[in-house]
């Protein structure tokens, strides 16, 4: 079995949310983090687009998300491309 590579898309609940802190909680809360970039969506918010590996087993890809979704300060998390590796 192999692994897949996911691209999370993760927006912030409000502009004041420290992004930085942000992303050391999503490095400490998934385990295989290979990248963390930031997009600009407007008015001061920054989404963040999170690559990580995760098993290719049932449930991880939706585990993965449901954890993301699980941290304060996270509006929404959601998978937006994945690949298998």
């Amino acid at each position: 079995m192999g692994d897949v590579a996911l691209i999370i898309k993760v927006m912030p609940e409000s502009p004041d949310v420290d992004r930085e802190e942000l992303k050391k909680l999503i490095r400490s809360t998934l385990a295989r983090v290979q990248d963390i970039q930031e997009e600009p969506i407007g008015f001061g918010l920054v989404a963040l687009k999170v690559v990580t590996v995760v098993p290719d087993a049932e449930g991880q890809t939706d585990a993965a998300e449901a954890a993301l979704n699980g941290i304060a300060g996270i509006e929404r998390a959601e998978i937006i491309g994945s690949t298998l590796v």
